[in-house]
């Protein structure tokens, strides 16, 4: 099938304020290094007095790192939410970060901006501490315990998805999300979520929380909100925690309670509750931008939606398993490339834990460092046209995503590769084959949708689509 421009332009003059993209600061470096060391000092800005380049960061986001990039190049730093940050762009410099060969890049980076939320979530853990829960956890997500996750989301997605309404305009991301937290509270708890609201307004405080501009907890603001948000959440868990432990469920509530490594070591109640908390925000979070990504595109392009929907037609009418899903190829094409063009995590941080060296460049201990998946998958050099949309180029004759080993990461990369992309990656085909099965979409001629760089992606306007019943 022809490739289409994607509708996403990371020059758009449209979705970059004027006074600030016509803005010219200048140049500093973060710190000179070390005579005769030969590394050459990162170059950057301030921005502006006080909020650094925060502005810039929360209304524009990617295209403004983007730009940064054509003007320094793969490793500048630049001042935002009150701490100095490297940048690292490009497949080299993420793979340094990435494979940490001198254990300078701690996951500390994180506790600047969620640490407070989601404090000892999987993440935020470092080195040997973060291998031996990767360990423990890492029985929650055998291929067993997905085959028995998958049934009850296609169960539930099929019985929630059948109330959408049809022939009118119709917001996708809510649905999504709701639809998604629905399901891992019944995935992950065991139960139906008669608390979703509440659960849904707590996790929106927790991660919006991260990019507040004051970062204290006065009464009213994102900070305090965030704080108060963790608390709703840890309350919740902790209270579920005596009847897990006692039981034999297959949710992954239960799998945490009950994981043993080989060497015979369990999660405490704190780490339960703490890993939980991630995880459900991780898991519902991310499978909804990519969801409603892929919803989009294939609104955008009918072409694709019909050799999704005649895929999983083709399929039979019984809930798919862990092979069938996997066996989508078309669909698989469209999800890969929705992850591409919207990362549903467009950046991860680290912090050094000593004075080292990126790509030739001296950057000093105790600095914040930030690589960008969302950059990365739009850069030239890796891709054909990467801001078009063509699944093709992940067919196994072209494989461009092969072209770096960190061209295409929306799931991280290294030690800290998301535990949970399988699962996440059935969720999203089984939510997207339920509903070609069900519906055809549009939305209107001309439409594009404009994501709010704010914390993670999401559509400003909710992404309104036509729903139409087969």
């Amino acid at each position: 099938m022809t490739a289409v421009h994607s509708g996403l332009d990371m020059t758009d003059a449209t979705r970059i304020d004027r006074w600030l993209a016509d803005r010219r600061y200048r140049p500093r470096v973060l710190a000179d290094p070390p005579p005769g060391s030969g590394l050459r000092p990162v170059v950057g800005d301030v921005g502006l007095p006080f909020l650094g380049h925060s502005l810039e960061m929360l209304r524009i986001g990617l295209p403004y790192v983007h730009s940064r990039h054509q003007e320094y190049g793969e490793v500048t730093w630049s001042r935002g939410f009150g701490a100095n940050t490297v940048s690292a762009i490009g497949g080299d410099a993420v793979q340094e970060v990435l494979a940490n060969k001198d254990k300078a890049f701690s996951q500390r980076g994180w506790e600047y901006f969620i640490g407070p939320f989601f404090r000892r979530g999987l993440m935020l853990l470092d080195f040997g501490e973060h291998l031996h829960h990767r360990r423990i956890m890492q029985q929650a997500f055998t291929r067993p315990r997905l085959s028995g996750y998958l049934g009850g989301i296609a169960s539930l997605a099929r019985q929630r998805i059948a109330d959408w309404p049809a022939g009118e305009a119709f917001e996708v991301f809510p649905a999504v999300k709701t639809l998604s937290l629905d399901i891992a509270t019944e995935v992950f708890m065991g139960h139906e979520g008669e608390d979703t609201v509440r659960l849904t307004d707590a996790f929106v405080d927790t991660v919006r929380a991260g990019t507040a501009i004051l970062r204290a907890p006065v009464p009213g603001g994102r900070w305090w909100s965030g704080l108060r948000g963790r608390e709703v959440l840890e309350r919740y868990f902790r209270a579920e925690i005596p009847g897990k432990r006692a039981g034999a469920g297959e949710d992954l509530f239960s799998a945490l309670c009950h994981s043993e490594s080989e060497d015979g070591h369990t999660f405490t109640d704190d780490d339960v509750v703490n890993h939980m908390i991630f995880l459900m925000m991780a898991a519902h979070d991310t499978s909804t931008i990519t969801t409603t990504a892929a919803m989009y595109y294939l609104a955008l392009h009918p072409e694709w939606q019909d050799a999704v929907r005649e895929e999983s037609l083709a399929a039979g009418d019984e809930p798919l398993d862990v092979d069938g899903v996997e066996s989508l190829r078309a669909l698989d094409l469209v999800v890969r490339e929705a992850l591409r063009l919207v990362a549903p995590v467009p950046w991860l941080l680290r912090k050094t834990v000593a004075d080292t060296q990126l790509c030739g460049y001296y950057v000093p201990a105790d600095t914040l460092v930030t690589i960008y998946p969302g950059i990365n998958h739009l850069l030239p050099e890796y891709w054909t046209h990467p801001e078009w949309f063509d699944p093709e180029r992940f067919s196994e004759e072209r494989r461009e995503d092969k072209s770096h080993r960190y061209a295409w990461m929306p799931f991280g990369g290294g030690v800290h590769k998301c535990i949970g992309m399988m699962f996440g990656t059935l969720e999203v085909k089984t939510l997207l084959h339920e509903l070609v099965r069900r519906y055809t979409w549009s939305v209107p001629p001309g439409y594009r949708v404009r994501w709010d760089p704010m914390a993670l992606p999401r559509p400003v306007d909710g992404l309104p689509v036509r729903l139409r019943r087969r």
